[in-house]
């Protein structure tokens, strides 16, 4: 039986992550089968809990993205949920925001919904991502999943009592409609476009035939979308180089009007432009803050605390909106953005640089889909006026160079409250130096230098600070690099040797 403490470090910010796979020399498995089905058990805990429901009265949806791991854990959250009188649909293979969906549809009507996914992580990695009607849990919320399930001993349901639904179908039907309903056009409304898509063999095939193809573009060149967990040909992560070149090479060869690329559960996306031009990380970020400005006039646009100084610009200068940079954590933007709707703060959009986005339109939920629906109605609408989607953000400037450091903190037992130490002596050496302090800000320390802005924050799970840096200037970086070295002396636990090269 699996121990209280190894069950409880399975906790990864808002959902539970592990190694599933004993693929790796030095990395066991730690989220195994038994660990799945008690977590699940948790959950409904969780569930009966929050809505004083009996197990029976609950509805609970299971789907799973392309993992080899995957059909395993389902089986173990299958009999747990069996086991506890749930009623119990299995979706099969699916995204991770068509699972919250299943707590919208009405044909559905859930409850709570289960994710099997590691989102971008290595093969041998997967986890669980838990949905209420309200969205996703919390942090919290996953600890109190995991206290339970801590009580709870391995549980043998009755498979032959889950019901199955064919959930990409339906979601597809929603994606469709909002397409027709934005161009105002019932049949193939995008035709005449060729849009091509990288899955990296995770869930985003069902794209292609689910949504373009039904819609009448041309989708040649598409490229891995048969799912295989194996990810045989690149990371499926629109944050990776050799994704982002793939989906890039896809666009080139077929000459396609745009391409998408999506990460291995759908809840990020990336693009590319007719030219090769990546959109992704600012330049998504000021794609879709564009798409929305004149719906939303002089709304306000919740990014993480690492986009540049140029983007701020671009929103602000350009097309009239408020930037509002908050912290890492696609959970903590959308949350942002959550309390300044609640305030009076209209704020359609909460997005990471990563790709995590979720719009106020859509339930705050991140969903890479979904912003791609909002980039193919723009390329329709521009392709009907004869112009090219790159003209929405043809004056967003870039920053001359940029850099991401991220240090360890090694040999103290306590890494977090070493890592404030350091921030609090930045801070104040800063200040004695003459060196200007960014305000409002939100995480971590913000340094403005004549050439550009150094960021050193105290990473969301592991022992380590990441510092960014952009210059506006050639050569910037290195400056910058220099008296950040001079300013963080002092802390032998704190790896700098990076900042040397």
């Amino acid at each position: 039986m699996i121990a209280e403490k190894d069950l409880m470090k399975l906790a990864n910010g808002s959902d539970v992550r592990g190694v599933a796979i004993a693929s790796v020399a030095d990395e066991p498995v730690t989220l195994t089968t038994e660990a799945a089905n008690r977590i699940t058990s948790g959950f409904v805990d969780f569930l009966q809990t929050r809505t004083g429901r009996k197990g029976h009265e609950l509805r609970i949806a299971v789907g799973h993205d392309s993992r080899i791991s995957s059909p395993q854990l389902r089986l173990a959250v299958l009999e747990a949920l069996t086991a506890a009188g749930v009623v119990t649909v299995d979706c099969g293979l699916a995204s991770t925001p068509a699972m919250f969906m299943t707590t919208v549809f009405s044909e559905t009507a859930m409850d709570g919904a289960i994710m099997i996914t590691a989102s971008h992580l290595p093969a041998n990695r997967n986890g669980l991502k838990f949905f209420t009607e309200e969205g996703g849990v919390e942090h919290a919320d996953v600890l109190a999943i995991l206290k339970a399930a801590c009580r709870i001993p391995e549980l043998t349901g009755d498979l032959h009592k889950v019901q199955n639904y064919n959930l990409m179908e339906r979601y597809g039907h929603h994606l469709r409609k909002k397409i027709r309903q934005a161009l105002g056009v019932e049949n193939d409304p995008l035709k005449g476009l060729h849009i091509v898509v990288d899955a990296g063999n995770g869930c985003g095939g069902f794209f292609v035939t689910q949504v373009l193809g039904r819609l009448g573009a041309n989708t040649t060149g598409s490229v891995y979308l048969e799912p295989d967990g194996h990810f045989p040909n690149h990371i499926p992560n629109p944050e990776n180089k050799q994704a982002m070149a793939s989906i890039r090479q896809a666009v080139l060869d077929s000459h396609a009007d745009l391409g998408l690329i999506f990460d291995t559960d759908v809840d990020r996306m990336g693009a590319v432009l007719a030219n090769g031009q990546d959109i992704n990380r600012n330049e998504l970020i000021a794609m879709l803050a564009a798409i929305l400005a004149p719906q939303y006039p002089g709304s306000t646009i919740v990014t993480d605390s690492v986009t540049s100084d140029e983007l701020t610009t671009f929103l602000e200068k350009e097309l009239g909106l408020k930037h509002h940079r908050y912290m890492r954590g696609y959970r903590n933007v959308i949350d942002e953005c959550i309390r300044l709707n609640k305030a009076g703060t209209v704020s359609p959009l909460a997005i990471e640089t990563s790709g995590h986005g979720a719009l106020s339109e859509n339930y705050y939920l991140d969903d890479g889909a979904y912003l791609a629906v909002k980039l193919i109605i723009a390329l329709a609408q521009m392709h009907q006026k004869g112009r090219k989607l790159s003209r929405l953000i043809k004056d967003l400037g870039e920053p001359q160079e940029t850099a991401e450091i991220r240090m360890s903190i090694q040999g103290e037992d306590n890494p977090q409250a070493y890592g404030q130490t350091i921030l609090t002596a930045l801070s104040e050496r800063a200040k004695e130096k003459g060196i200007k302090l960014a305000e409002p800000n939100y995480e971590g320390v913000r340094l403005v230098f004549p050439q550009g802005w150094a960021l050193l924050r105290m990473s969301l799970h592991d022992a380590e600070m990441p510092l960014n840096i952009e210059s506006r200037e050639a050569g910037g970086v290195k400056v910058i690099k220099q008296q950040m070295k001079t300013l963080l002396t002092g802390f032998p636990a704190l790896g700098t040797t990076a900042l040397d090269k």
